[in-house]
Order: C-alpha cells, then sequence, then structure tokens
C-alpha cells in the first residue's frame, strides 16, 4: 500500500535534448507496489516543453493544470486543465506550455517507458 501527497514528491529536472522548463515526478511506480506502470506528474513553467519525440510504447495524460498544445502527429491540439489523451506507441508527439501559468498532466506509461 502506498499513500502521499504530490508536494512530499521529489522534483527532477527534465534533462531530454529539446526540454525547455520541464520537471517530473514519479507519483506510483513499481517501488511503491505497481508493478509494469508508472504514473508521472510532468510540469511546464511558463514557456517550457517537453522534447519533440517519439517511442514504442503508448502513454495515457491528464490534463491537471494550465492550458497548452498537444502535438500529436503532424497536428497541435489545444489542451487545458480535464482535458485526456491517449497517445499510441510510435506517435510523435510534444507538450508545450503557451499559457502564462504552469502546465501540468500526468502520464501513464509501461515501466519500459519510464527512462
Amino acid at each position: 500500500m502506498f499513500v502521499d501527497n504530490i508536494k512530499n514528491i521529489s522534483k527532477t529536472n527534465v534533462n531530454a535534448p529539446g526540454a525547455v522548463n520541464a520537471v517530473r515526478q514519479t507519483l506510483v511506480g513499481p517501488e511503491q507496489g505497481w508493478e509494469g506502470w508508472v504514473m508521472r506528474v510532468f510540469t511546464l513553467s511558463k514557456g517550457g516543453n517537453t522534447p519533440r519525440h517519439s517511442h514504442d510504447w503508448p502513454h495515457i495524460n491528464y490534463i491537471t493544470a494550465g492550458e497548452g498544445i498537444l502535438y500529436l502527429d503532424g497536428e497541435e491540439h489545444v489542451v487545458q486543465e480535464g482535458a485526456a489523451a491517449y497517445i499510441p506507441g510510435g506517435a510523435e508527439h510534444q507538450f508545450i506550455n503557451r499559457g502564462e501559468k504552469d502546465f501540468s498532466f500526468i502520464c501513464i506509461v509501461p515501466e519500459e517507458g519510464d527512462k
């Protein structure tokens, strides 16, 4: 069993090439007892973005705060708090903060995708 608050979970800068003003927090994964999956929260501050990339595994996203753009296979989708997205494996994607406030989203991936 695992119970905690995001305020107590350490933040790590996203150092991947192309990432700007991005941090991540691992909320639940194998260390907390969820074998095979990982739930993370990414926060992009003003002007921030994740790198544009693709990979073999899918992921599920839920926007928890702010507004931004989800670039997905050549199309830009405006997303804001409450939006959900499924990104299939192999799809090129990127999250971009286009707002004035922090843009945060939950990202659930198979354990192999938590690198």
